[in-house]
Parts: C-alpha cells; sequence; structure tokens
C-alpha cells in the first residue's frame, strides 16, 4: 500500500514524529479550532478536548496506522479503520473535513518538528495520511449507505416517552419516533449519538449504547451523570433536564462490537456503566429464543450502584457479579477475578467498561484459553486502545 521510497521515510523517521505525535495533536487541534471555532458546534466534543483524550486517540491512532502499513505492507488494518470510521459517522464526519484536518495536521507537524520535515518527509507523511483517510473515506460512505443516508445527515428526532431513575446517578430514557421517516435498524451493541444544545448555545454530541431497541421501533439509552468532568456535560444536562414529552435529536445507530450470530458460548463482561451493549445483546437473545450458552460477567461499586441490573438477571443466562461492597451469596465481593470461574470452551467474548478494567480481563481470559481474535471490546468515547492489543 505504501510505496517503498515513502515506506523508508516513514521507518526511519516514526520514532521521531511519535514522539513528537503528542505535541502534533496538540498543536493541530489549537490552531484549527482557533482558525475554524464552528467545528466545536456540534461535531467535536469539547469535553474530549479539554481533557485531552481526543488527542491522545488521534496520536494513537496516526501511530498504529504507520506502524501497520510498514509492518504489514499487504494488509490493510480493517480493525482499527472500521471503530475509527463508525465513531467519524456517529458524529457526521463528511469527506471534505478531511481536507481541512489534512492541512492544520501538517501545519502543525511542520510547526513543531521545523527543519526536520523535509519535502520528502511531508511527501512520505502525506502519503501515509491520504491512504488512511481514503479508506475511510470508503469505509464511512458504506456505513452511512447501509444508515439510509448521505453526507453525514443521520439525524432524526425522537420524543422522550418514559424516564426511569436506574440509581442515584444513572436514567434511562425510552425514546420513539417523533416523525414519520423510516427508522433505521439497529444490532444488539451499537451505540447512538445524542445532540443538544448546551446553555451557551453550542450542540455538542455524545455517544449512548442502546440499551434496548425494540422490535416496535422503540429505542432506550441509559445515561450515567458524570459529575465534575467536561466530558460529562451532555450527560449532567440530559439527567437535569429531560423528561417525559421532550424531544431529543439522536444519530442512527453505529459501531462494529455487535452480537454475531453463531451457536459458541457468550462471555458477556463488562463493569459499571459498560452494562448497557451486554442488556442490549442479552434482550436481543431472549427476543431470538437464542439456546446458546451465556455467562454473564459484571463488577460494580455496589448492588445500589449497579444500573439494569434486573435487566441482567435474565433466566436464560448464567451470571457472576463481583460487588467493591455490599455483596450477598450468590455475588463475590471485591474486584473480577476469574480464578476458579469456568469458562465454556470455544468461547466468545464481549467487553466493555474502563480500559484498565477491560485490559486486566482480556488478559485473564486469554490465560483462561478464550483465543484473542475472539473477545471483541467497546469504548465508551475516544478509543484509547487502539493499537495496544
Amino acid at each position: 500500500m505504501l510505496s517503498a521510497e515513502s515506506a523508508a521515510i516513514v521507518r526511519a523517521t516514526l520514532p521521531v514524529v511519535g514522539a513528537s505525535l503528542d505535541a502534533i495533536t496538540a498543536r493541530f487541534y489549537e490552531t484549527m479550532f482557533s482558525e475554524r471555532p464552528e467545528l466545536l458546534d456540534g461535531l467535536f466534543n469539547r469535553g474530549n478536548q479539554a481533557n485531552g483524550e481526543q488527542r491522545r486517540a488521534l496520536a494513537g491512532s496516526i501511530a498504529s496506522f504507520a506502524t501497520m502499513l510498514l509492518d504489514h505492507p499487504d494488509e490493510r488494518p480493517d480493525a482499527l479503520l472500521a471503530r475509527i470510521a463508525h465513531k467519524h459517522t456517529a458524529v457526521g464526519v463528511t469527506d471534505d473535513q478531511y481536507v481541512i484536518v489534512h492541512k492544520y495536521l501538517f501545519g502543525a507537524i511542520a510547526q513543531v518538528l521545523g527543519e526536520a520535515v523535509t519535502a520528502e518527509v511531508a511527501a512520505a507523511w502525506d502519503e501515509v495520511y491520504w491512504l488512511m483517510a481514503g479508506a475511510l473515506i470508503a469505509l464511512e460512505a458504506r456505513i452511512y449507505a447501509e444508515a439510509g443516508a448521505c453526507d453525514g445527515d443521520t439525524w432524526q428526532r425522537w420524543r422522550v416517552v418514559a424516564r426511569r431513575d436506574e440509581t442515584p446517578d444513572t436514567v434511562s430514557f425510552l425514546l420513539r419516533p417523533a416523525g414519520d421517516a423510516p427508522v433505521p435498524p439497529a444490532r444488539p451493541g451499537q451505540y447512538v449519538s445524542v445532540r443538544v444544545r448546551m446553555p451557551d448555545g453550542v450542540h455538542q454530541l455524545r455517544q449512548y449504547t442502546l440499551s434496548n431497541a425494540g422490535e416496535d421501533g422503540s429505542r432506550r439509552i441509559t445515561v450515567k451523570r458524570v459529575d465534575g468532568d467536561p466530558a460529562g456535560e451532555v450527560s449532567t444536562l440530559l439527567h437535569a433536564t429531560v423528561r417525559p414529552g421532550d424531544e431529543l435529536t439522536l444519530s442512527a445507530p453505529f459501531g462494529e462490537v455487535t452480537l454475531e450470530d453463531g451457536d459458541a458460548p457468550l462471555l458477556l463482561v463488562s463493569a459499571g456503566i459498560g452494562c448497557t451493549p451486554m442488556v442490549a445483546m442479552l434482550d436481543h437473545l431472549v427476543t431470538t429464543g437464542s439456546r446458546r450458552r451465556v455467562l454473564v460477567l459484571h463488577a460494580d461499586r455496589s448492588p445500589a450502584e449497579h444500573a439494569l441490573r434486573e435487566d441482567m438477571l435474565r433466566p436464560a443466562a448464567e451470571r457472576i457479579f463481583w460487588y467493591e461492597s455490599g455483596a450477598a451469596a450468590p455475588d463475590r465481593e471485591g474486584l473480577m477475578n476469574l480464578d476458579g470461574i469456568e469458562i465454556p470452551d470455544g468461547a466468545v467474548a464481549y467487553l466493555c467498561g474502563p480500559v484498565p478494567f477491560m485490559r486486566d480481563v482480556r488478559a485473564q481470559l486469554i490465560r483462561a484459553g478464550v483465543a484473542a481474535r475472539d473477545i471483541h471490546y467497546e469504548v465508551f468515547g475516544p478509543d484509547l486502545w487502539l493499537g495496544a492489543n
């Protein structure tokens, strides 16, 4: 995929570029938003800018893509690209925005690295960028087509028909379409973006996994309030202001980590609000009458703080819950520990929760004999685990 000349230059400069990526992406976002502030209104999440997660995710994806081009020149890193493409389509990224990103990203590279960026170096990394951008544009066009949309226009209005407090800081909203437009299908495990106008007039987006997608066209999102974190401003606003009868703007469902059909035993592993895709998968299995063996493993702070606990107590699944406090038999106390747990042969695992939790549990599953290729994970927000597994 990468020309031999460019591959040699990228290989030689990757250590320097990689070591400077954090500074490069910081300069990139700072300059782009200074000159194009409209991009923060309904596209980029300013909370993820404030806490640095978006910057680190971009740096990680660039480094991972370049490394994969060098290590596997005849392969396209589809797993890496698909995850990014679904994140992009969920917020409505369009083809022309890759030109904007290119301008500011390469301007930042030149500013940070200075004279080290010769014409040859710039041309080699330009080739890397457009290989990645071209692949993403093609993937995103296909994803938009599958959602019945084009040019990023997947937004629809939905009416809140019920609100249910799950825990003191978690609430579920049951939604139905507010208009007559066709409702795009949702697969268990997918998420939607919710777009809201903040008190200062700026639109912001946040992704929420569908914790239920009814056959009648209804959908449910389960939202955990995040206090004291800029990235939680949308969730906090939904908690404070949204009531039955209100309307919300939602994207079509996106996300490539979805429950696949088959007969293999399933491990649904989560912590905290990471239970939402697992609940959707469980609901799908019950609705379709699946006879697969299902083992649900969940960790939380306490039973009272375990959102959607009743939804996870499905008779179709075996379950083990770990709580840091308040555990009572048959639940277990402490952090999730798979020692002594019978993991079915040939199991396929789905993980969702904080990245440190997933790293630890993934290692435990591999030690227990689960194949790495059969362990799938979902991350809320920018994926800081890209290329790490």
